[in-house]
């Protein structure tokens, strides 16, 4: 998108000392001519001509490059509600891993089973990516089997009393509370989906009503209601309760990420729209890697079971978030977009007190008065609101929407494939659930530490094809590579099978590794793509239908061990083949590193992907022509019966010299060309 109005687009209005000298204006660089000045009147046409008049360029369509730096850029007062938005990173990071804690498979031992075997032991299984892991059933024999499914389940999980045992901080949770193993055990998947599909319906609603009801409400709703509905979750009296309680959670923490994330992009210059994300993602991640802290220190507390008080605990710093009903303003970006050009007005005011900017002048030259004329002038007009789906009526940003959205389902679920390819099905239960969880934050924190000098170098379509390449090579390699036979012979047979297994798992740990860690970078930057190209009447609309892409590529993991992970390695061939369609198509996207953020859907349709040539260098690519024929035109079909006697005339007055143009002031030229009825 090439509309920059840079510091130098328009006019600075206002009265000066010195009426000699015109001052200039330091954002459009021209002098500033006050009302009612001579020098400012219209002259007289001279010789017969009228001189053109320039229509001064608009200001308050180009809100990066005219109105915030006029209010102080990224000042102090953008610079205090960016750090209110990071705040809520972190206990909304504490949300989204809890079912880790609240959902663990336990240690189960049958204290009174119904058959005469006694005292078997049912080990838990394997600590996996969002959702959980399935149940395991235990044999009469002490052995394992996973999955519920089978006829036969009901018998061998007969049993009259359990001793159920975790492993993860708690001593209770939600599964040894209500005892939901073997026949149960679905219900523990059902509860993850509520949380999941919660959220999906919480970014698509919320969305909606960011764009047009305004961010500030949407936060505001969203914080109350979490408080409500996750505290309710604490006092569930059965896992149908906590299953809906928690869907409802969901919702509200969809609307409250989203609209966190919306204020904090539209607060920010371009220089700073990346970093300021990173730092919040960071803390996100930091949210993680604290939540087993946070659930040891919730055990055994007298009173409330483990994970009551785990629930309370998560939920109740968003009531710091309350004050935010008079601390945290209205975007200014959405107000000026969506017309609210009053509420607007005092806006501006409050941000250039804020920020310690004079509004009437300053010593450089950059004043609020430079906009408010502007803004006076629209005051009259109506707010005008627009709904995603206009986004339809669009030619290119609706393509860019939906390529982002693949992008985002396909990065997280294919990190559920590459998360289970790392488990170590032969290490320990404990040292398994707490490795694999501290590996995956620390993937985390590795892919958000490499895409800042990744986005840097390469800029957004750049980082994201290229996380999305590795990504791509990782799985293939995964899928054919390993599962390729070592040829042997009969001598060595048993040898290469075994050098052939130790192979094999390495490389599929190491390839898991470099998996986890570009899918995740896939996932985080098309996100924070979406919100860059997406304009801000619909950025909210346009984000969460990213966001609902998301939360449907982490659903595939409780769906997958809903089914005791059947189809695993159709579910991977499925998202490596949507690896490859989305680097195809990401090189449709436009590169918006350094761009405004666009306000309107005009101005999101002129997000266009750009020619990898430098645009002064196509040329060469044209082929050299021995003549000039520049001057040559197709005749008119109504023009062929006069003989061309026009076309010879048009043609010799545009061979005309310039000189000769020059020396006759154009009367000749002027008596020849309606002489021959041009």
């Amino acid at each position: 998108m090439e509309y920059k109005a840079r510091a130098g687009e328009h006019a600075c209005l206002g009265g000066f000392a010195s009426p000699a000298v015109a001052p200039s204006c330091s954002l459009c660089g021209r002098a500033v001519m006050a009302a009612g000045r001579p020098e400012a009147q219209d002259h007289p046409p001279e010789n017969g001509f009228t001189p053109l008049e320039h229509p001064v360029p608009r200001l308050l369509p180009h809100i990066d490059g005219s109105v915030l730096p006029s209010l102080g850029g990224f000042g102090k007062h953008q610079k205090q509600l960016v750090v209110l938005t990071w705040i809520p990173a972190l206990f909304i990071g504490f949300s989204q891993f809890s079912d880790y804690f609240l959902l663990a498979q336990p240690n189960g031992t049958c204290v009174q089973p119904l058959t005469n075997e006694s005292n078997w032991t049912t080990a838990p299984p394997q600590f996996t990516v969002p959702g959980g892991s399935p149940a395991l059933q235990p044999k009469g024999n002490g052995t394992i089997r996973e999955g519920y499914g089978d006829d036969s389940g009901g018998m061998l999980c007969a049993c009259k009393e359990w001793r159920l045992e975790l492993q993860t901080g708690l001593s209770q949770n939600v599964v040894t509370k209500w005892n939901l193993v073997c026949d149960s055990a679905w219900k523990v998947h059902i509860a993850k989906f509520s949380l999941l599909v919660g959220s999906i319906f919480g970014y698509l609603v919320m969305g909606v009503m960011a764009d047009w009801f305004g961010r500030h409400p949407v936060l505001i709703l969203s914080v109350l209601f979490m408080l409500v509905f996750g505290l309710s979750v604490a006092f569930s009296v059965n896992v149908t309760m906590f299953s809906t309680l928690r869907f409802f959670e969901g919702f509200c923490l969809a609307g409250l990420a989203l609209s966190l994330y919306v204020l904090r992009i539209e607060l920010c210059l371009p220089a700073w729209r990346f970093s300021m994300t990173m730092v919040a993602s960071f803390l996100m991640v930091g949210g993680q890697l604290l939540m087993p802290g946070v659930a040891a220190l919730c055990r055994n507390w007298p009173g409330r079971d483990d994970w009551q008080v785990l629930q309370i605990v998560i939920i109740s710093p968003f009531v710091l978030m309350l004050p935010y009903v008079w601390l945290f303003p209205e975007s200014l970006r959405w107000l000026l977009a969506t017309q609210h050009y009053r509420r607007s007005k005092a806006m501006m005011l409050r941000i250039a007190r804020k920020n310690q900017v004079n509004t009437t002048t300053e010593p450089s030259g950059v004043c609020v008065s430079c906009v408010l004329p502007e803004l006076e002038q629209e005051l009259h007009k109506k707010p005008q609101r627009t709904c995603i789906v206009k986004m339809m009526s669009t030619r290119n940003l609706w393509k860019n929407i939906v390529v982002l959205c693949v992008n985002s389902l396909t990065g997280y679920g294919i990190h559920h494939c590459f998360a289970r390819s790392m488990m170590d099905p032969e290490a320990q239960p404990t040292a398994l659930c707490h490795a694999d969880y501290y590996t995956m934050a620390g993937i985390a924190v590795a892919t958000c530490l490499a895409l800042c000098p990744a986005v840097g170098l390469m800029g957004r379509r750049g980082g994201l094809l290229t996380f999305m390449i590795i990504t791509a090579l990782a799985s293939l390699l995964q899928l054919g590579l390993l599962n390729c036979e070592l040829s042997h012979s009969q001598a060595f047979q048993s040898l290469n099978a075994l050098m052939k297994d130790t192979l094999n798992r390495k490389f599929s740990v190491a390839f898991s590794i470099i998996g986890m860690f570009s899918s995740h970078a896939v996932s985080t930057l098309s996100i924070f793509f979406c919100a860059e190209i997406t304009p801000t009447v619909i950025r909210g609309g346009g984000l969460g239908l990213v966001l609902a892409s998301a939360g449907f590529g982490m659903l595939t993991a409780p769906i997958m061990e809903l089914h005791n992970q059947k189809g695993y390695f159709l579910h991977h061939v499925i998202f490596a083949c949507c690896t490859l369609l989305c680097i195809i198509c990401l090189l449709l996207l436009p590169e918006p590193r350094g761009q405004p953020l666009p306000e309107s859907l005009a101005d999101g349709e002129t997000f266009t992907r750009q020619t990898l040539l430098h645009p002064g260098e196509q040329h060469l690519l044209l082929a050299k022509t021995d003549g000039d024929y520049s001057r040559v035109h197709d005749t008119p079909l109504h023009l062929t019966t006069t003989g061309g006697a026009t076309v010879a005339a048009a043609t010799a007055l545009a061979a005309v010299p310039a000189s000769y143009a020059l020396a006759t002031g154009g009367e000749v030229i002027g008596n020849n060309a309606i002489a021959n009825g041009v």
